[in-house]
């Protein structure tokens, strides 16, 4: 009887190697293949810009790091993808058939197929939280520069809470010139006003560093004032410009702890045009569900032969993982008019296909 068992080891261990290596191999593939197709279309879409842009920043400035960029945003999609192509190849070969002949019962099967499903998410996660963010400041650089410049340089009438009774204000920003105008800064204790600072132009440094010009400071204690007055001084005032000039992207170019600290640090400050930074960071956290989620929905479709073969599984697969990303694109919007929390717009496509995945894996597991 030992012997039996260690014998049957191996081959567990086997199967297991050869689901995933087919897993990963048409997970590349798959990549490999939309990517050249993406190229293709983004290069003719672009092609002015790519003319008169160097060649040496169009390679390694914009496409070394738009495509890890689009493959990840996509992971869940070519997770899908792959998963549907080499099952519905094994189903076509019988070989899920002798698999499953064999004893080994669909739940034991699912095993590497989600295994492999965990090992991508976990990269795509690290790749989406810490690698891409610093990445994109340079491709969204250069489509700043050569395509369309989407960068906010220049705000009016801002005002925004530095601290707990600490509340700024400017009148005009320039951030090409990094200054600022008519600025004042009140300090509160209470509802008691207990110093303003007014600068005829403030202009920002480094690391919430601010020098002010044309200064002048009113203390008052009780019905007592005094005024300190200068042409130039350097300060902290713990803001800077990204807190009040916020760009489209700008919340891709952020990790995930710059990403919560930045939330967090708005939110304190009254500051409310957060929303696609709040759906930014709960949508990374979605995405490692949905790698587990459309996997076992594709092994659940592609296990069965079905009449037409393998293009029926992949045209089904197709349509459900784009309808799950549209999904996600809509459900994005409900955040953004406020009808539901970040959170909740995040994850109703991984409710709604988990239950999805759910029926399909039981309907499989009696075929």
């Amino acid at each position: 009887m030992r012997d039996d068992k260690t014998a049957k080891k191996p081959l567990i261990k086997i199967f297991d190697l050869y689901i995933m290596r087919k897993f990963l191999g048409s997970f590349v593939f798959s990549i490999i293949l939309l990517l050249a197709i993406v190229v293709l279309f983004d290069v003719n879409e672009k092609l002015d810009a790519i003319i008169n842009a160097p060649l040496k920043a169009t390679v390694f400035q914009y496409y070394w790091n738009y495509l890890p960029y689009f493959a990840n945003q996509f992971s869940p999609l070519f997770t899908f993808i792959a998963v549907i192509f080499f099952t519905s190849k094994l189903t076509d070969h019988s070989e899920i058939i002798a698999i499953l002949s064999s004893g080994i019962s669909f739940r034991r099967l699912a095993v590497p197929y989600m295994v492999t499903a965990c090992i991508i998410a976990v990269f795509s996660f690290v790749l989406a939280s810490y690698v891409i963010p610093p990445a994109n400041i340079k491709r969204i650089a250069y489509t700043n520069q050569w395509v369309k410049n989407k960068r906010v340089d220049y705000g009016s009438n801002i005002q925004l809470q530095v601290s707990p009774g600490i509340v700024a204000y400017m009148a005009q920003y320039d951030n090409i010139a990094k200054t600022g105008y008519k600025f004042s800064l009140d300090e509160f204790e209470g509802k008691e006003l207990k110093s303003r600072l007014t600068a005829q132009s403030i202009r920002y440094d480094t690391l919430y560093r601010w020098n002010i010009r044309d200064y002048s400071i009113r203390h008052f204690k009780g019905l007592r004032e005094t005024i300190e007055r200068g042409t130039s001084r350097d300060t902290i005032i713990e803001i800077e410009p990204r807190d009040f000039l916020i760009s489209q992207n700008d919340q891709e170019t952020l990790t995930n702890k710059e990403l919560s600290e930045y939330i967090n640090r708005q939110k304190k400050r009254g500051v409310s045009n957060i929303k696609s930074f709040e759906i930014e960071l709960e949508r990374r956290y979605a995405m490692i569900a949905a790698s587990f989620i459309l996997t076992v929905i594709g092994l659940s479709l592609s296990s069965k032969k079905v009449k037409g073969g393998m293009g029926v599984n992949i045209g089904v697969g197709l349509l459900l993982s784009f309808s799950y990303i549209l999904f996600m694109t809509v459900t994005s919007s409900f955040a953004i008019s406020g009808i539901a929390s970040p959170r909740v717009a995040m994850w109703i496509p991984n409710i709604i296909y988990i239950v999805i995945a759910i029926y399909l894996y039981r309907k499989a597991q009696k075929q």
